[in-house]
């Protein structure tokens, strides 16, 4: 298991996520898109790993939401 992300990056990735800024699955480009940010690098890459697993948690959630219930009889 990872090691449990402060609640100061949680805040902070809240907020960059709620103003608009499009993040998506790829750690790499979640680093670069906070690269525009002065950011200490350890930060950015908090954020970019943080950004990362909430998307694949996401992604995760819609794939089973559409696959299809199994029902017995």
């Amino acid at each position: 298991m990872g090691k449990t992300k402060s609640k100061s990056i949680r805040k902070s990735a809240k907020v960059l996520n709620s103003s608009g800024v499009k993040f998506n699955e790829s750690f790499e480009k979640n680093k670069k898109i906070l690269t525009g940010l002065t950011l200490s690098k350890k930060l950015r890459n908090q954020m970019a790993g943080l950004f990362t697993r909430t998307k694949r948690q996401e992604m995760a959630k819609q794939e089973a939401e559409k696959a299809p219930k199994k029902r017995f009889p």
